[in-house]
């Protein structure tokens, strides 16, 4: 089985449980601590390290989106790393789209590794 399809085997699942419990659980960012904002920009950032250490591959296809997260999960680690205390994302058409993103996002990648 090929890096690409192992790593859309994890990451595809994660993702559609994040964007469904973050839909259903935005009061939990309201009030955090900048601590945990830290501490979750801390594992964000690991998280992209590895995939781009595994998965720096950039091709026309549909596994450039694995390098294109490990990225992103990079910007996001060192983001929240950096300025803890920014405000998070509120509840909002924006939230909703960026959610509904990731959670077909992750039905894809899940399809890739899993079903096709």
């Amino acid at each position: 089985m090929s890096i690409s399809l192992q790593i859309a085997g994890v990451m595809g699942p994660i993702l559609v449980a994040l964007s469904i419990s973050e839909y259903f659980h935005y009061k939990i960012w309201k009030d955090v601590h900048a601590t945990v904002v830290y501490l979750n920009g801390l594992v964000l950032l690991t998280c992209g390290l590895i995939v781009v250490r595994l998965h720096n591959i950039w091709v026309a296809d549909w596994t450039v989106l694995i390098t294109i997260l490990g990225w992103l999960l990079v910007l996001m680690g060192l983001g929240r790393m950096f300025f803890p205390t920014n405000k998070q994302l509120e509840k909002g058409l924006a939230a909703n789209i960026l959610l509904l993103l990731l959670l077909l996002l992750g039905i894809f990648l899940s399809m890739k590794a899993y079903f096709l």
